[in-house]
């Protein structure tokens, strides 16, 4: 037994000759939120299937809870399992509380629990509307409800802020921040990254069906040795002083625009850096150091056709 609720050993898919997953070993902490990031084709949509048990792998084996998913145990399993498709998609001739109560005698939960549930994700309201005159925002929404009833500890979910305004993702958020507190396991794909970057505790960036690299978003860093970016903001006509004072540090590269400092900086001579730039505060009217984003360690490790808004 171990504490991961998933694990994945040297799991392979092929769609006749294509491999869309190549050989990908993983672990899961409990309690862990979990980044899976990928380009378009990278495989993150086939190992959801895969881990859902939807689809089976051409090798390898996948174990939820320590249960093989290929095995007859792993129907029961399944209820401790929540699922967010990229796009949610149901019956729209029915209302919100309608759906949501199909889906609780599907997975054998308490209709009585659907109300609550809808008003935790800000449906109340939209209950007893249906769900065809839904906006994406509110069918999202949606989806995320089914995915709470039962208090699955393991949350699989594929671009669940699809449509959402800023407001529905700080909302989305700050439930599964709370739905993990209470010990659940959440497995998250996005292709905005500067959304999810403050928020995975570790993430793996997936590439061509093969895992390009794996760890903390620190660890990348580290591994990856991006520059920091330090931007200050000069007074007038103190541009050639500041460059004076960092001139014999290595690796620096400059930018100068009307009166803004823009220093690409090694890792190694960031702290020499600022601390010279401090030393020049009668210089300074600003300073903002810009560490490497989860989009550069992307990019870095091969990725493309990402969002980073």
């Amino acid at each position: 037994m171990t504490n991961n609720p998933l694990q994945l050993n040297n799991v392979t898919k092929y769609f006749g000759e294509v491999q869309a997953v190549n050989g990908i070993s993983l672990s899961v902490a409990k309690g862990e939120m979990f980044g899976l990031i990928g380009h378009n084709g990278a495989g993150k949509t086939t190992l959801f299937k895969l881990m859902l048990g939807l689809i089976p792998a051409s090798s390898g084996e996948i174990r939820i809870h320590d249960t093989l998913i290929s095995g007859h145990d792993f129907r029961q399993m399944r209820r401790r399992i929540g699922y967010l498709p990229e796009s949610f998609v149901t019956y729209d001739n029915l209302t919100g509380i309608e759906v949501l109560r199909l889906f609780a005698d599907l997975k054998q939960v308490p209709r009585s629990t659907c109300d609550a549930i809808l008003a935790r994700v800000g449906l109340a309201d939209a209950a007893t509307r249906r769900v065809r005159g839904y906006s994406k925002g509110m069918l999202q929404r949606l989806g995320f409800a089914q995915v709470l009833l039962g208090k699955p500890d393991l949350i699989f979910l594929d671009e669940p802020t699809n449509g959402l305004d800023p407001e529905g993702i700080h909302d989305f958020y700050r439930i599964l921040r709370d739905v993990q507190s209470q010990g659940a396991t959440i497995i998250i794909t996005s292709h905005i990254l500067a959304e999810i970057q403050g928020r995975v505790d570790s993430l793996v960036i997936l590439n061509s069906g093969q895992i390009a690299a794996q760890g903390t978003l620190t660890q990348l860093r580290a591994n990856m040795v991006l520059p920091s970016v330090i931007e200050v903001k000069l007074r007038a006509g103190h541009e050639l002083r500041m460059h004076a004072a960092l001139g014999d540090l290595a690796g620096l590269e400059w930018q100068l625009d009307n009166g803004c400092a823009r220093i690409s900086c090694p890792a190694d001579s960031k702290v020499g850096a600022l601390a010279r730039i401090m030393a020049l505060s009668d210089a300074v009217l600003d300073i903002v150091v810009h560490e490497p984003s989860l989009e550069d360690l992307f990019l870095g490790y091969g990725g493309h056709h990402v969002q980073a808004h």
